[in-house]
């Protein structure tokens, strides 16, 4: 495989070492320069599969300024990779004012598909997934993370959180205090690992569980958060949508109940809803 000029958002395992693909692989050892967020971190990685490129530290604190040279060096004709500590980069990682900047220079960016904890624990944890919001990390401070939560209490999409271990009994308790104690929400934890659990209960019933046991607080985290419930059930996200479209030509009565027919849900809990949109 012959690389073009071009910088290559390249994920790496969040997990399983053997989760990287060929292509990845390929291009990583192929490019003149690696970008890494932590050159230590991935120079474990590149250890074990044999990959001897230069590296440079790209990371929160200086890729505005490492932008610069990492153009000169597209200028001069080299490929370069930037890979996150786990993951695919940008998504709640660095790089965003680096692709920026590149796209802005006149160079092309290619993206590789690969490992992301977010979809990965999504696709396994039993709520809706034909939409979702990926939220990133809620704020550290409680009035922060109440805010966030208040602006979300009626979100009609599943959402995704990351969340760290010494946080995460805090994040929840703010949830059970904002969207209530019977919010559902799904855990997912060591994704990919060998100790990976995917646990979903109400959310107050879920806080219980991890203080049975210090290990279930373990590890990195991805949170999901079920849909906004109106009378008691999750509203597919095709409904609302359906019943929202609808309701630009009809009264939402009307809509509510033409959307219910079509999608097979309760048209109450549509129009419900419509009416806390203000549809």
């Amino acid at each position: 495989m012959s690389l073009e000029v071009a910088l290559y958002i390249v994920p790496t395992p969040i997990g399983n070492l053997a989760d990287i693909t060929h292509r990845a692989l390929q291009v990583l050892e192929q490019v003149s320069l690696i970008c890494c967020e932590d050159t230590r971190h991935s120079g474990k990685l590149f250890s074990h599969f044999g990959i001897t490129t230069r590296t440079m530290s790209v990371h929160d604190h200086n890729e505005r300024q490492r932008a610069g040279t990492i153009i000169n060096k597209l200028q001069a004709g080299e490929a370069i990779a930037l890979v996150s500590d786990a993951g695919t980069p940008l998504i709640s990682d660095p790089g965003y004012h680096l692709v920026s900047q590149v796209r802005d220079a006149g160079f092309t960016v290619v993206p590789l598909p690969g490992p992301c904890a977010a979809t990965t624990a999504l696709c396994a944890s039993g709520l809706p997934s034909d939409r979702f919001t990926f939220e990133g990390f809620l704020p550290a401070k409680a009035k922060g993370r109440t805010d966030v939560l208040q602006a979300l209490v009626q979100e009609p999409r599943t959402m995704i959180f990351y969340e760290s271990p010494r946080r995460v009994l805090d994040s929840l308790a703010s949830v059970a205090e904002v969207m209530g104690a019977e919010r559902k929400v799904v855990l997912a934890r060591e994704i990919t690992k060998s100790f990976e659990t995917i646990k979903g209960l109400p959310v107050g019933e879920l806080i219980e569980w991890l203080k049975e046991d210090d290990n279930r607080t373990r590890g990195e985290m991805v949170m999901m958060i079920a849909p906004f419930r109106a009378d008691g059930e999750t509203i597919p996200a095709d409904a609302l949508r359906t019943t929202e479209l609808l309701c630009q030509e009809l009264p939402l009565k009307k809509a509510s109940a033409l959307a219910a027919q079509i999608h097979g849900v309760k048209k109450n809990a549509l129009y419900k809803h419509g009416l806390e949109q203000g549809w």
